[in-house]
């Protein structure tokens, strides 16, 4: 329904999720065959979530919970071959079930890419730092837990959860790399486009789904209304 309606980039949020590999060996080829963009926002930041979201096929990982320009270097790296990283190889989907060469290794390092997620405030601090690694090709922002872990409590969108928001897009901008964002609210929308977010993420499925609910009743319930004032 998603490519249906225009979508372009699927985000699977297989940290909070019910998703597990037998689900992901389906669905990430799926979206894939649809046309659409898939970044896993993996389990943790660990070598085997991150590995394996990659060989089965998805286009980049966003790797939650990362602490340091340190640990973004040693978890990233997870995502990338050596000399690079320290990604390992399996001979599986993405190496068309076979063996591999240099050219495939380059065009895995370059064509896949890691996100690890600004959602801690020792990352927040060291996001500059983080987006200088080379095993970093962008960073996808964790409005939410940011807010919790910068002492202000449940994310409310407000003055200072959207400045944090655009120091992060702007240090992105400077390193010349991209930058997500989950924009649920105008507001986060607004300041997403002015801060050229490559991607913004404007819905979860079963907020659509609540959304789309909702809307059908009410309008119904006012059709309703009206006919009861006659």
């Amino acid at each position: 329904m998603g490519h249906q309606a225009g979508y372009g980039t699927v985000v699977l949020d297989i940290e909070h999720g019910t998703f597990d590999l037998a689900a992901l060996d389906w669905l990430i080829p799926f979206v894939r065959a649809k046309g659409m963009y898939l970044i896993a926002k993996v389990l943790g930041p660990e070598r085997g979530p991150i590995q394996q979201a990659l060989d089965l096929g998805a286009d980049a990982v966003a790797i939650p919970h990362i602490e340091s320009a340190e640990h973004a270097r040693r978890v990233c790296g997870y995502a990338k071959f050596p000399p690079l990283g320290d990604r390992s190889f399996a001979g599986g989907r993405t190496s068309a079930y076979g063996g591999f060469t240099d050219e495939w290794v380059t065009e895995q390092d370059t064509g896949t890419r890691c996100f690890p997620m600004i959602e801690d405030a020792s990352a927040f601090e060291s996001v500059e730092d983080i987006l200088r690694l080379p095993v970093v090709d962008g960073v996808f922002v964790g409005p939410s837990d940011l807010s919790l872990r910068r002492g202000r409590g449940a994310y409310g969108v407000e003055a200072d959860d959207l400045a944090d928001i655009r120091h992060v897009a702007r240090a992105a901008r400077a390193a010349g790399k991209p930058w997500i964002l989950p924009a649920w609210s105008e507001p986060e929308q607004r300041l997403a486009v002015e801060e050229r977010a490559e991607t913004i993420v404007v819905t979860m499925q079963y907020a659509a789904l609540l959304s789309g609910f909702t809307g059908k009743l009410r309008a119904l319930r006012e059709i309703e209304n009206e006919q009861r004032s006659r």
